[in-house]
């Protein structure tokens, strides 16, 4: 909830810094908005957002297999997390949605950044159903319990037809993967599991025997840490850009920040009000 006031005060200073802000870009549309168009008027400065999980090495295999047309035309994205609750953070902050914009905003924009990536398409609308069932029910923080929901299952619509799925489970530590992600095309589909580290291929004229596993690795990578190694290629990929010089723009952009809210914000609509949500209704909201 922070990011807003620190991105507006280094864009708006003077001598240029360039800025790796951590995901969500804003937890609202709005501030994401008003961080776009200030940062119109800074060409100087370069504003990565941190959605990492594209760098994860199985992700990041599958990135290139779908790219590589191997898949054909992409028809339906599943993302699948089931992992363990969130984390003790500074002051609590992140069990209340006023200071997260909500479990499927801060937690999930990974998720709806991927889908989109996949995709390669703009979302439509989205609808989701979620509730906080296991997770802190029995904590309290100046006399208030958190609001942040646990689980959830997200559909978003492309206007290209493709669809995307996320299942959200956050009591599920019993898992083999924390991160099971399928592309489907109308010619084949891929799978990537993290922490795994294995990717899947086959074609549908191959049927199951045709299946292909592979091990994805990163030789750069000498630290998985919490993220398996994708925090550090991130940080690469954003010098690398900065040393560019301008000749290259940041390979996650503002307009992808955005839009990685505005799925996340509607998912929470959605659920409040128990309705398909467009994107159009957030992003003029």
């Amino acid at each position: 909830m922070t990011h807003s006031e620190i991105l507006m005060d280094i864009i708006g200073y003077a001598k240029p810094h360039h800025v790796l802000v951590e995901k969500p870009l804003c937890t609202t549309v709005q501030d994401c908005e008003k961080v776009i168009e200030a940062a119109k008027h800074r060409p100087d400065i370069l504003v990565q957002v941190g959605l990492e999980y594209r760098y994860m090495p199985p992700v990041a295999k599958l990135i290139d297999i779908v790219k590589s047309g191997t898949l054909g035309q992409v028809r339906m994205v599943a993302i699948r997390e089931h992992r363990f609750p969130f984390l003790v953070k500074v002051k609590n902050w992140n069990r209340f949605n006023y200071n997260s914009g909500g479990t499927l905003v801060e937690k999930c924009c990974h998720f709806f950044d991927l889908i989109r990536l996949f995709a390669d398409a703009n979302p439509v609308r989205v609808m989701a159903s979620g509730a906080i069932d296991v997770n802190h029910k029995d904590e309290v923080y100046d006399g208030k319990v958190p609001d942040i929901i646990d689980n959830a299952y997200v559909i978003v619509e492309f206007d290209n037809g493709c669809r995307g799925m996320l299942d959200l489970c956050m009591f599920a530590e019993g898992s083999k993967n924390e991160q099971e992600i399928s592309v489907v095309g109308d010619t084949g589909k891929g799978e990537a599991f993290v922490p795994e580290g294995v990717v899947r291929v086959g074609k549908r004229a191959g049927g199951r025997d045709g299946v292909v596993t592979v091990k994805a690795e990163d030789e750069r990578i000498k630290y998985q840490g919490l993220h398996h190694g994708s925090s550090y290629l991130e940080h690469l990929n954003f010098l690398s850009a900065i040393r560019a010089q301008g000749a290259c723009s940041p390979a996650i952009s503002l307009d992808d920040g955005l839009l990685s809210v505005a799925i996340g914000v509607a998912g929470q609509l959605s659920i409040e009000k128990g309705r398909f949500v467009t994107i159009e209704e957030v992003l003029s909201s």
